[in-house]
């Protein structure tokens, strides 16, 4: 196929993927909000439970990381670095992970991450929303909670995998001759 109609057809298929990604925001917008418990987790500072993670905001991301031991994870919590003041200025924004505050403070640090993070250690936090346990493994991803007269209600979540779209990495890689191949993601390059 020549570059020109390869050209076409992709955008064409660009188009589809726009198109869907409005049927997503309509279905989502229709979505009944789950009530959650106010869990309280660990931070250098201490102890905060969910309430407290909104600060001034009505929403929160809660990004479910599975900790300082995977290089995916690593990956995309690198990217949140970047659109960390873009994310906050909408919605509060804190990574999640097992690991205790202290080890997440070093890793962040190392990573130069500038966002907050807590310790789901020890609760069910993950479990209950549907991202792994620390018996059956931790599984990534995100979850959205809205905070509504005195209520906290998880309106939105979704698990995180190699080629998603909240990693603008792998949309990269979809240009290049191969795709990503057999790459995958290290805490260091040479």
């Amino acid at each position: 196929m020549n570059y020109e109609t390869a050209s076409k057809k992709l955008s064409g298929y660009r188009d589809q993927i726009a198109e869907l990604r409005k049927k997503t925001r309509a279905v989502q917008a229709s979505v009944r909000p789950q009530p959650v418990e106010d869990y309280e987790f660990s931070t250098t500072r201490g102890t905060i439970r969910l309430s407290g993670l909104f600060g001034e905001k009505n929403d929160l991301f809660v990004i479910h990381n599975m900790g300082a031991s995977c290089p995916y994870c690593t990956l995309w919590a690198d990217g949140y670095n970047g659109v960390y003041d873009h994310l906050a200025n909408r919605a509060a924004f804190v990574v999640s992970s097992p690991d205790a505050p202290a080890a997440q403070k070093k890793f962040a640090r190392s990573r130069g991450w500038r966002f907050p993070m807590i310790s789901h250690r020890g609760t069910t936090f993950a479990r209950d929303m549907g991202y792994g346990s620390e018996k059956e493994g931790w599984r990534p991803g995100v979850s959205v909670f809205r905070k509504e007269r005195g209520h906290i209600l998880r309106v939105s979540d979704a698990s995180f995998a190699p080629g998603d779209d909240y990693c603008a990495l792998w949309h990269f890689f979809d240009l290049l001759p191969g795709g990503p191949g057999n790459w995958r993601p290290k805490f260091k390059y040479a």
